[in-house]
């Protein structure tokens, strides 16, 4: 009986891809524009033709008879072995030897020569995170084989202003308190350096955590560039942190009044302290982790258990 791989070692017709990654601003695939990459590929050399030395002085492989794999035959047990195949020691799996007198001496025997190529790359508007970019037969050449592909993948990078979601930008935009109540303008700089103007007439109130949109100034859809998605919103209302005594009358007399409450006789007063709900957070799991460790032994010492009669 017989166990492992007994087909015959074939080689494949095409080299292998190379696969490259290129990062991107977000900038960049919302206008497109053109990016040169240099890189190092295996071309045939060209003075023994990919042969890798003279003519006539490749010479068959005698250990693996030109297969470039070795067999070996291991015994398992009664009447089981198991047949493994490897890449053949002398020639390194070409199947082939050159006498070293006879070697070219560009390619040192190897068939072929690094060279240094400079690809223009085109990144499209409205490309996405992850999108590849194909270059056909560009990859390292071989002799007998065709070339592989070269595959570049686009690595988007984060923006400090804007994000991304499918066809939408989505921004943060910031007014004061003042602005919030009676109205505002502002100006948007946009990816390709144009300003939008947004505005909110007086009496007009804008609240916190509210959202609009503008349409058509998201991102460019990809090959239908003219058609955008939107522009998202996000309001954040900055309040003042304290406001002057003298001031309160006047602001009571624009806003609507405060409402009214009856406090129980027996009402207990409280005072409000300041608190961090983040730091907190950080806290309470910095002491969920310390207390793991000294439950398993670790730099929280040892458990304690009580004695029992």
């Amino acid at each position: 009986m017989f166990f492992g791989d007994t087909r015959r070692h074939k080689r494949d017709h095409r080299g292998k891809d190379v696969v490259h990654q290129m990062s991107v601003s977000l900038e960049e695939v919302y206008r497109g524009t053109v990016r040169k990459l240099a890189l190092q590929k295996n071309v045939i050399c060209d003075k023994c033709e990919g042969r890798g030395g003279k003519k006539g002085a490749v010479e068959q492989c005698q250990t693996c008879r030109g297969t470039g794999m070795q067999v070996q035959i291991q015994q398992l047990g009664l009447g089981m072995i198991q047949q493994i195949q490897t890449i053949c020691s002398d020639c390194r799996g070409q199947g082939e030897r050159i006498n070293p007198k006879d070697r070219c001496k560009q390619c040192q025997g190897k068939k072929v020569v690094r060279e240094r190529k400079i690809l223009e790359v085109h990144v499209d508007k409205g490309m996405v995170d992850g999108q590849k970019i194909l270059f056909t037969g560009e990859g390292d050449q071989e002799p007998n084989l065709e070339p592989g592909d070269i595959i570049i993948v686009l690595d988007e990078k984060e923006h400090p202003v804007y994000k991304r979601s499918g066809g939408d930008l989505i921004i943060r935009q910031e007014i004061q308190l003042v602005e919030a109540l009676c109205g505002y303008q502002k100006i948007i700089k946009t990816l390709d350096d144009r300003d939008l103007v947004i505005t909110a007439i007086p009496g007009e109130v804008t609240k916190h955590g509210d959202v609009k949109c503008i349409l058509n100034e998201g991102m460019p859809q990809y090959k239908n560039p003219f058609e955008k998605g939107r522009l998202i919103i996000q309001f954040v209302v900055i309040f003042p942190n304290q406001i002057a005594p003298e001031s309160i009358p006047v602001l009571e007399n624009c806003l609507p009044p405060r409402p009214e409450i009856m406090i129980p006789d027996q009402a207990e007063e409280c005072t409000l302290l300041p608190f961090d709900l983040e730091q907190e957070s950080r806290r309470r799991d910095h002491k969920n982790v310390y207390d793991e460790d000294g439950d398993m032994g670790g730099p929280g010492g040892q458990r304690v258990q009580c004695a029992t009669n």
